[in-house]
């Protein structure tokens, strides 16, 4: 609130600083224009002056544990500050705006001015407007000193935020017409970020657009369990750290701490990738991006990263999934299906690595693809010819390997004309939906399979799901990083299976993540920092039976986390539930079917 008043506000002293001239200009051009900038800026120190107190209220009544390291008196001072500035503007306001479109103004001229004499009104006016002018002056000096500088940063900020889908990380270079640049073609020396200078001015323009809110820090999964990574932190180890050594730095120089000694590498690989911390920012700080710069030099430069990452690597290199299976295991599942593979179709189902070799989520490609042959829909796999989409290698670091699996999954896409694609796993979705274009993949429509079944029950294809009729399960709804808040799916899955029973806490864009982004899933978290175990209990408290899902990894992060606290529930993907009604139902007609038949030869 203080924020988008201070943006009204700034024009007015734009008109104090050219001598009160803006607004002549304005009423030169209309009268209108006039009044509705003089309402803009009458509401803009409302807001300023209502969001203060309530700032005020928060830091001396509340006072917040989180909030106890920072400096109480330059907070209140500050807050004092602009609440003098707009109480000044407002007395100021109640002496000169008859006949302004000032609302606030004219409140305080009829309802407390009015007990004041003409000359002691003038005289209120005449002080107001001089501590007004120093207050201002006062507060612009001491922007630059306090944390308050995102008061002048953070318009820009807000208008040159990455317009990029979220979540997408960028090519490691780029040709003329914004593609990546091919592995063949590719001519760079430095991978990543490794040094303070090497980030972009955007991003280290967030250095100084913090406002300290703690926002990031509430939603962060990995400094909820106990991890070393703040992104408040991390966004405030950037602005210290161009403050420390900024001799070295003005004069082109290279400090001997590298700015990834000052994240900590602990604090670099504790990170899920879940974007929690960037959709909390009001101010779009893009914390995520810094650190996987960062893990782009420390895999492909500085070769230092968490040793259990090189099985991972190793099979994706060698097999084409980070499980190391043999790439002519990746269609056993479905022989007896009778599915196409390998063949031009509609819709092609990437069945991304985990329900291509997880026994247990094998069983969610086998509902779906029963599902889309059961609506008719003219659908196939890639068989032994797909492969990893990516995602592990370029959450890893491994930007290299990332483009070397996507530009192999390219080519087999235009063998076959490839142009819409089925995925269950929500980082395949994200990586083929949003991150291929960058590889030639911009024709492609890429649905997670939640969204093509719902679409599919509302054309009558498909039937409707009835917790409560032949399954009788009562059941709540984990929504995925990388679908709900990322990918901005998260009704289609409650579609398909008919509507939430009781939701968690944390849900929808909201939703707290399972702990495997940011290729957690294949490293060994502390025993005692997991972060599906504080998921598993949240899903425990809803009471329900059954946690229903769309994401392979949150399958089996849910399932383990919700043994690890005791919990006894159902972890099974949308497509799952509704096939084992659709099952059930089928069972009691054949049931039924029987029953007659034996009747009919009695």
């Amino acid at each position: 609130m203080i924020f988008w008043g201070f943006l009204a506000l700034a024009t007015d002293m734009f008109d104090l600083a050219t001598g009160g001239r803006f607004e002549p200009l304005l009423a030169g051009i209309s009268p209108m224009l006039a009044n509705l900038w003089n309402l803009l800026v009458d509401m803009g120190y409302l807001l300023a002056a209502i969001g203060t107190l309530g700032a005020l209220y928060r830091r001396v009544i509340v006072k917040p544990p989180k909030m106890q390291h920072e400096s109480m008196v330059e907070g209140i001072s500050i807050l004092l500050t602009i609440l003098g500035i707009c109480g000044t503007a407002f007395i100021i306001e109640a002496h000169t705006g008859a006949g302004r479109w000032e609302p606030v103004g004219a409140w305080v001229a009829a309802n407390l001015m009015t007990n004041f004499s003409a000359s002691t009104q003038a005289g209120l006016a005449a002080s107001s407007y001089w501590l007004h002018m120093m207050l201002i002056a006062g507060f612009l000096v001491a922007i630059p000193a306090s944390k308050h500088m995102h008061l002048v940063t953070a318009l820009p900020a807000v208008i040159f935020h990455d317009r990029e889908p979220s979540g997408k990380m960028r090519p490691l270079a780029v040709d003329d017409e914004g593609k990546a640049v091919p592995l063949d073609d590719l001519d760079i020396e430095e991978f990543g970020v490794s040094s303070y200078s090497q980030y972009s001015w955007r991003s280290l323009l967030d250095g100084w657009v913090c406002t300290t809110c703690f926002r990031c820090q509430d939603v962060c999964p990995a400094y909820a369990s106990g991890k070393s990574l703040n992104p408040m932190q991390i966004i405030h180890d950037l602005r210290d750290y161009a403050n420390e050594h900024a001799p070295i730095l003005l004069a082109g120089g290279t400090p001997e701490e590298s700015i990834i000694d000052r994240f900590t590498p602990e604090a670099i690989w504790a990170c899920t990738t879940c974007n929690a911390c960037v959709d909390a920012c009001p101010v779009y700080i893009e914390h995520v991006p810094k650190l996987t710069d960062a893990r782009r030099h420390l895999v492909m430069e500085a070769m230092e990263y968490p040793e259990q990452l090189n099985v991972a690597m190793g099979n994706l290199e060698n097999s084409s999934n980070p499980y190391g299976f043999g790439a002519h295991e990746r269609g056993d599942w479905a022989a007896d299906l009778g599915v196409k593979i390998n063949e031009p179709a509609e819709y092609i189902y990437f069945v991304g690595c985990a329900a291509s070799f997880d026994e247990r989520n094998q069983k969610v490609a086998r509902a779906t693809i029963s599902l889309l042959q059961e609506a008719g829909l003219d659908v196939g796999i890639l068989g032994m010819s797909e492969g990893c989409s990516g995602d592990p290698a370029r959450r890893m670091g491994n930007e290299y390997l990332f483009q070397m699996l996507a530009e192999t999954n390219m080519a087999t896409f235009q063998e076959l004309g490839v142009k819409r694609i089925i995925a269950s796993c929500p980082h395949c979705f994200h990586t083929l939906g949003k991150e291929y274009g960058d590889y030639g993949g911009d024709e492609l429509e890429v649905l997670h399979h939640s969204e093509i079944i719902a679409k599919l029950q509302e054309e009558g294809k498909l039937p409707d799901m009835h917790k409560n009729g032949e399954n009788g399960r009562k059941v709540t709804y984990h929504d995925p990083c990388y679908l709900g808040r990322i990918g901005g799916v998260t009704e289609a899955p409650r579609n398909v299976i008919g509507g939430v029973d009781v939701e968690p806490e944390r849900h929808g864009k909201d939703s707290f993540c399972c702990g495997a982004g940011g290729a957690m899933m294949w490293m060994e978290e502390d025993p005692d920092k997991r972060v599906n175990e504080i998921r598993a209990k949240e899903l425990a408290e809803t009471g329900c039976d059954t946690v229903a899902v769309g994401c392979p990894f949150c399958s089996i992060m849910v399932n383990d986390g919700l043994n690890s606290v005791g919990a006894e529930m159902d972890v099974m993907d949308v497509a799952e539930l509704l096939w084992e009604q659709m099952q059930a139902q089928l069972a009691e007609a054949e049931k039924l079917e029987e029953v007659a038949v034996s009747g009919g030869e009695e």
